[in-house]
């Protein structure tokens, strides 16, 4: 099994990011897939989910109308796209695949919001 981030880095305040996440090694269409973060000196935090077929999402107040979460099952990806990236968005980003009792994560990536 294997998540890979990819799509992260340093941007400037209002700018905008897309992360992908491909995943391997198991059925990606039969699992909701999340966004997570964490900031330095603080607990990791859902920041979007989407579920198995994209027909529920959810998202955290902190992001709500600035991200947006989808998929692709037949390229087995999920994306997040940041717009309006604010310097408290600068954590770690990591996605996540859950279909009970299992749960995945990926290694995460880096996003930065600094001027």
């Amino acid at each position: 099994v294997q998540l890979a981030e990819s799509g992260g880095g340093l941007v400037q305040p209002g700018g905008s990011l897309r992360l992908s996440c491909a995943a391997s090694g198991f059925t990606f269409s039969s699992y909701g897939m999340s966004w997570y973060r964490q900031a330095p000196g603080k607990e990791r935090e859902l920041v979007a989910y989407i579920s198995s077929t994209a027909g529920n999402t959810y998202y955290a107040d902190s992001v709500k109308g600035r991200f947006t979460i989808s998929r692709d099952n037949a390229k087995n990806t999920v994306y997040l796209q940041m717009n309006s990236l604010k310097p408290e968005d600068t954590a770690v980003y990591y996605c996540r695949a859950d279909r009970r009792p299992l749960t995945y994560w990926g290694q995460g990536t880096q996003i930065t919001v600094s001027s």
